[in-house]
């Protein structure tokens, strides 16, 4: 019989398989009327669905009856992709035992491992690395399961995934790290972590920002915090801004005082030359600007109060040699 055509009792296969009726799945396959692996208009076998709704005696009956342990929907994903998505430990382990590839990626490019590290499921990230998944695999744009645990601040996948070799400073195909990713999440847990196991600070995505200008951007004050203890540029960025003036745009005003406090200059211009105060002017900040002019004048009179200084006198050097 055809796998592609849904009869009757294929179709009672699969709802036996998602709703883990495993007596009236026992039921059809001992009818002879229907195959283990029978598909619907998605590649779908019963035993994906049986995975990915985490009905373990099902799964066990499927695989005794012969199903196959890596069939494709046509995205590409497997039973394994999906046991990984649901955080289905005993699953999984039931999978790899009776031989699913641990790699097999989908369309995308997308591994169980991936799924397991955007879910947070740590047990099953240690299954599959233990299993010989590789942790330095990449999507199609070209993110990597460490980008994934990073984005989604699971710090304790991450730590695996670091233990396990992972690239700290693998980037997508726009330049994003693990560091920018997180910083620009506002994971400063994952920041912290990222830059204790030696993460490039100053990484600049294809538009030219840092992870500092990112998360001054979005307002992530612990985030700046984290980065800060590794001297990040403050200076002009590719991108034609500081982290000050990206800090000063969207009036994040803990994060202004951050940069000033880290030594960030008042005073230097962005591509459209204005200052960050100029900046904060032109998007009616208030407080931003009250305390950037507060700063430019202490400044200033720093400057003053310098230049006011008496010069010292030159001392009078003797012609005569030292004996």
């Amino acid at each position: 019989m055809s796998l592609k055509k849904e009869t009757l009792s294929d179709i009672q296969l699969h709802l036996s398989a998602l709703r883990g009726d495993e007596i009236m799945l026992r039921k059809v396959l001992d009818s002879g009327k229907v195959h283990v692996d029978c598909k619907d208009e998605d590649n779908t076998t019963p035993l994906i669905l049986a995975c990915a709704s985490g009905h373990t005696a099902c799964v066990l009956e499927l695989l005794k009856e012969g199903a196959d342990v890596n069939a494709k929907r046509v995205t590409g994903t497997t039973a394994l992709f999906f046991a990984a998505q649901g955080g289905y430990l005993d699953i999984v382990k039931i999978l790899l035992k009776n031989g699913a590839l641990v790699d097999c990626p989908s369309v995308d490019g997308g591994t169980a491992l991936f799924v397991a590290c955007q879910g947070g499921h740590a047990n099953i990230v240690k299954e599959l690395l233990n299993a010989g998944a590789n942790v330095n695999a990449y999507m199609k744009d070209r993110a990597t399961p460490l980008f994934i645990a990073a984005q989604n601040g699971h710090r304790t996948v991450l730590l695996l995934l670091l233990a396990a070799g992972a690239n700290v400073d693998e980037a997508r195909f726009d330049g994003a790290t693990p560091l920018w990713i997180a910083s620009q999440m506002g994971n400063d847990h994952i920041v912290k972590v990222l830059l204790q196991k030696g993460a490039y600070v100053d990484a600049i995505r294809n538009d030219g920002a840092t992870a500092l200008f990112k998360a001054s951007h979005k307002g992530h004050s612990a985030v700046v915090h984290e980065l800060l203890k590794y001297r990040p540029n403050l200076s002009l960025l590719p991108n034609g801004e500081t982290a000050l003036h990206a800090a000063a745009m969207f009036g994040h005003l803990p994060i202004v005082k951050q940069l000033m406090a880290a030594g960030s200059d008042l005073m230097i211009k962005n591509q459209d030359h204005l200052t960050a105060l100029q900046v904060a002017k032109q998007q009616k900040y208030i407080y931003v600007v009250e305390y950037l002019m507060e700063k430019e004048r202490e400044i200033s009179l720093l400057c003053k109060g310098i230049a006011q200084l008496p010069r010292a006198p030159m001392s009078n050097i003797s012609n005569k040699t030292i004996s």
